[in-house]
């Protein structure tokens, strides 16, 4: 009998199980990293060899083994599995968990960080993602992904400071790190399906014969340009912060409280304006407007940052800025790539973004120890309106999805004549051809596409097992 996808249909309890597993690694992986935040600035000064310079670069090293590593560690599981990759990944990452926290000098320290950096299996949860789910939830699936992100990174840099307070500072931080990722592995080898087989997904996966066309895309490289940029800020502000608001007057282990009222309010802000640029399709006013919130929270804390209070209140105009952008750019990345090129697209990215955490705690700790905080946030405010300048003549972004369908049991002259007829479906605004993989990928505007008259198109012309999202 024929198997035709619905593109209404549910995810299979398999799916949600493969989603939901996955999504937790990612999440307890991300949460041991950002729980180092907020207080390894504030800790570190208190071991053997501790300079500001040594300081920053010992909070984000991690990211230079995850810009060098991450790309071939994704290549290797398409020969070697993806699960057994995440597994050295993840045994990687707790052994230089376990190194940091017994370390009691900075150049320990700078070593089992580097080791977490080198445990890089974010583009392999991607690709066995893709593996365990029907391309028709594959979006809802990669969206599952960059929640668990973003609820990691606000439980972070809340969950820190009081795992700090409770087990002896920064080693108990370490320690709290190294059992997740031991509960991580756990769930890969027990609860994660094991894919039946494993295949390119051109988009979820880097494929190196794309490189070049991703790198060539003006577009694109302001979007790499920007998280560049915004993580570079992110890790500069969190090498000199925490220690301003404790000079100011906040107890230790109290950083929760100013770091959770931050982030909740901060996320009920950017609401609106997500909708706005979503659904009101008004992305770069309010992608503009995000960068230019930076670049005002980086001047306020250059002269205002003696007093609690205003750290505070520029801290959350700080987040307000850094979320919003965190929600906007994968989407700009996504709207902006050719729907093949998105997985290429998303892996230079990703490079781009643990390239800016590396040279963020440079920057932080070296300008920090040569010219003092003042230095720091001018600098970032610097970069802030230098990414201001390159994004305002950006091209209004295209308010397209990618989507996909399976050509499995289709010649090359049959897939042809398919496309032709998918180009004529109301909201169909591209499609590209990859008969070798058996997929065609499209590029669609989901307040026009006709969902009907795909699906009709589809039923007709797909009679063995395929999926589209």
């Amino acid at each position: 009998m024929t198997n035709v996808q619905d593109i209404s249909s549910s995810m299979t309890s398999s799916e949600k199980r493969a989603i939901g597993s996955l999504a937790g690694i990612y999440a307890l992986r991300m949460l041991g990293l950002f729980m180092i935040l907020p207080v390894l600035s504030l800790f570190a000064k208190e071991l053997d060899g501790a300079t500001p310079a040594l300081i920053g670069l010992a909070m984000s090293i991690y990211g230079l083994p995850q810009v060098v590593l991450q790309i071939p560690f994704g290549l290797m599981s398409d020969k070697f599995g993806r699960k057994k990759l995440i597994v050295i990944g993840l045994v990687l990452f707790f052994a230089g968990s376990v190194v940091a926290a017994l370390s009691n000098d900075i150049y320990g320290v700078l070593i089992g960080r580097a080791l977490q950096g080198a445990g890089a299996i974010s583009a392999v949860i991607m690709a066995l993602v893709a593996d365990l789910t029907q391309e028709v939830h594959r979006t809802k699936a990669m969206a599952t992904i960059g929640i668990s992100i973003g609820f990691s990174f606000g439980a972070g840099i809340i969950a820190g400071p009081i795992i700090a307070a409770m087990f002896g500072g920064v080693h108990g931080v370490f320690w709290t790190t190294a059992v997740l990722t031991l509960l991580a592995i756990a769930a890969v080898i027990f609860v994660v399906p094991n894919p039946e087989k494993s295949k390119l997904h051109r988009d979820a996966e880097f494929v190196p014969t794309d490189a070049m066309a991703a790198l060539k895309n003006p577009e694109l490289l302001r979007l790499d340009y920007g998280i560049f940029i915004l993580h570079l800020i992110l890790m500069a502000i969190f090498v000199v912060v925490p220690t301003l608001m404790r000079n100011a007057g906040l107890e230790i282990g109290s950083e929760w409280k100013v770091y959770l009222p931050v982030f909740v309010i901060s996320m009920a802000v950017i609401v609106p304006f997500i909708i706005l640029a979503e659904k009101k399709r008004q992305m770069k006013k309010v992608f503009l407007g995000a960068i230019a919130t930076l670049s005002i929270a980086a001047i306020g804390f250059a002269f205002a940052h003696e007093n609690l209070v205003t750290l505070i209140i520029f801290l959350s105009v700080f987040f307000c800025g850094f979320n919003l952008l965190e929600a906007t750019l994968p989407s700009l990345v996504s709207k902006t790539a050719p729907a093949d090129l998105k997985g290429t697209a998303m892996g230079a990215y990703s490079s781009s973004q643990f390239l800016g955490l590396f040279c963020g705690g440079l920057v932080g700790g070296w300008f920090n120890g040569q010219f003092g905080v003042t230095a720091v946030f001018l600098v970032c405010a610097v970069l802030a309106l230098s990414w201001f300048a390159v994004s305002f003549f950006m091209k209004e972004p295209r308010y397209l999805a990618s989507l996909l369908v399976s050509i499995e049991t289709m010649s090359l002259g049959d897939a042809k004549e398919f496309v032709d007829e998918m180009l004529k479906v109301t909201g169909i605004e591209e499609a590209i051809l990859h008969h070798d993989d058996a997929v065609l990928y499209l590029k669609v505007d989901n307040q026009l596409l006709d969902k009907t008259q795909l699906q009709i198109l589809i039923n007709e012309h797909i009679h063995a097992y395929q999926h589209v999202i």
